[in-house]
């Protein structure tokens, strides 16, 4: 993880920055931190180490959002190359971060291939979704799909809508987030409906968000373990049928660490082992 502290670094490079980086408004920093200190202090409540990345001259504030320029396996990482120009720097210092902490990278993806990680999702041991889109080309998934190799035996490519434009974050798990092995939270209105039969093939029961609580994240769910998962407050009626299917939900206040930049906690968070 990163914090607003090192990622943003200060009020006035918010103010000479939050524009051109598309956040929908300026963030307040001060509250910034403490939505993000009491985020932090939920994770670790589960028993989760969090390793923090430093400040880098070389990244933006994009860079509290660390879940993109790296992709988890059980081998170890697969360094991303960044479809958003200006976050080409932060796989940089994940990779450097990562050599220096003697963790495992197995890989990196290149040009003309991008792909950022906040589009790839493992729906089982064998098998991995891979939203292509603005973020994410077609040479992207094909380099992901050499570096795993037998690690995998299926990559399915979702195709993803325009939507608000290129500007605009959308990725795969924007509108998909696992909450179980067999349950799946998703926005179907963004969705491919072949994506959404495959999924209902396998057995996966799906949660479907209301669209009055899509924009507001509810579909930006971070799972920390079987049915244990962290959402934004503010999104009642998807909490409620999360609770219907026994998953214990715990909410934090992202009005300033996650709306503003449009990144939820999968987003803030790089999960670093993957375990088969």
């Amino acid at each position: 993880m990163k914090s607003p502290n090192l990622a943003w670094k200060n009020t006035n490079n918010i103010k000479k920055y939050w524009k051109d980086l598309h956040f929908t408004s300026e963030p307040k920093f001060d509250k910034a931190v403490f939505q993000y200190n009491k985020l932090i202090a939920l994770i670790e409540s589960f028993g989760i180490e969090i390793l923090m990345l430093p400040k880098d001259d070389q990244t933006d504030l994009d860079s509290i959002y660390t879940h993109d320029a790296g992709i988890a396996t059980s081998r170890g990482i697969v360094i991303c190359n960044m479809g958003k120009k200006t976050r080409k720097n932060e796989t940089k210092a994940l990779k450097s971060f990562l050599t220096q902490n003697n963790i495992s990278i197995i890989g990196e993806i290149k040009y003309p291939g991008i792909i950022e990680g906040g589009d790839v999702i493992w729906i089982n041991e064998h098998t991995i979704a891979v939203g292509e889109g603005y973020r994410t080309n077609k040479e992207g998934i094909e380099q992901l799909k050499e570096i795993l190799g037998a690690e995998v035996d299926h990559i399915i490519s979702v195709p993803l809508p325009h939507y608000l434009g290129p500007e605009n974050c959308l990725h795969l798990m924007s509108n998909v987030s696992p909450i179980d092995q067999n349950l799946f939270l998703i926005y179907p209105k963004l969705l491919p409906a072949k994506f959404i039969e495959f999924l209902k093939s396998v057995n996966i029961k799906l949660i479907n968000v209301p669209d009055e609580e899509y924009e507001s994240m509810a579909c930006n769910v971070l799972s920390l373990a079987p049915k244990k998962c962290i959402m934004m407050s503010g999104n009642p009626i998807t909490k409620l049928l999360l609770e219907s299917n026994n998953v214990e939900v715990f909410t934090y206040d992202g009005s300033e660490i996650s709306l503003k930049g449009a990144g939820g906690p999968t987003c803030l968070t790089r999960p670093i082992y993957r375990q088969r």
